[in-house]
């Protein structure tokens, strides 16, 4: 337990200590944090429900331009580039899509585009791995996921937290 307050308060400070940056846009409040190693992180929360929408994170490469940001919470962007040259080869609408969106009580993930009952799935924990798996009994569907906040402050990723529920093509995984 003891090391685990320490990851929480060593993430903490770090959050203390980062530049950070606040607007109000379009009903969102969006707030940037530089962080003394050069991590970027962007999040959007909603003005009236004070939810997080968004999460997403930026590192420097080694050359120290920008790379990309990668989405922790919420939808990614939609390419609009393809929208906008026909010949680009663009992903099926009909793929499974993989997206976190978090509660006030727990982290959730929802896989969109998953047709088949509740039954034909499983959702483990891996724990040596400190990630979450689903499965289909019919191997259609296989991933792999871990929990980055969990991680950072170094808290236990405990099966018995673990629920999913599945609802129109929808699987809804739960982590309280």
């Amino acid at each position: 337990i003891g090391l685990v307050n320490m990851a929480v308060q060593c993430w903490l400070d770090s959050l203390k200590n980062a530049k950070k940056t606040a607007l109000l846009q379009d009903g969102k409040r969006k707030v940037h944090y530089l962080f003394f190693d050069g991590k970027e992180l962007a999040e959007e929360y909603d003005t009236k429900t004070d939810a997080l929408i968004v999460r997403k994170w930026r590192v420097k490469n080694a050359l120290g331009a920008h790379g990309p940001w990668e989405t922790e919470v919420g939808e990614t962007a939609p390419c609009t580039v393809a929208a906008l040259d026909p010949e680009l080869i663009k992903e099926n609408s009909s793929n499974p899509l993989f997206m976190r969106k978090d509660t006030k009580t727990s982290f959730q993930w929802r896989i969109r585009n998953l047709p088949y009952p509740k039954d034909v799935y499983t959702v483990s924990v891996e724990p040596t791995e400190r990630s979450c798996i689903v499965r289909t009994t019919n191997k259609k569907y296989y991933k792999k996921f871990s929990i980055p906040d969990l991680d950072r402050c170094q808290l236990p990723l405990d099966s018995s937290a673990l629920s999913f529920a599945h609802a129109n093509n929808t699987l809804i995984i739960s982590v309280s």
